[in-house]
């Protein structure tokens, strides 16, 4: 099943003291450390912050980057 038909949808997120906080269209809102993504871990500041908002979750353009909304709400965060 897709992540578009199980509707977990991304809407807004952001880095804020080495956490990625990610805001969900039900309302719902999860964090997790940076420090559990390779990609993420070595980043600065201003790259975390730049984060795209896809259909499908979250994208770094900077680091090539991809997570899912679903593996996110599922605890899958990259590495």
């Amino acid at each position: 099943m897709s992540v578009l038909a199980q509707g977990v949808k991304a809407v807004s997120a952001w880095h804020k003291e080495g956490r990625i906080y990610v805001r969900l269209a039900d309302g719902r809102e999860l964090s997790f450390p940076v420090s559990v993504n390779p990609l993420l871990r070595g980043a600065s500041h201003e790259q975390l912050n730049r984060i795209e908002i896809s259909p499908y979750g979250l994208h770094w353009p900077e680091l090539d980057e991809d997570l899912s909304a679903q593996g996110i709400v599922d605890g899958r965060y990259g590495g």
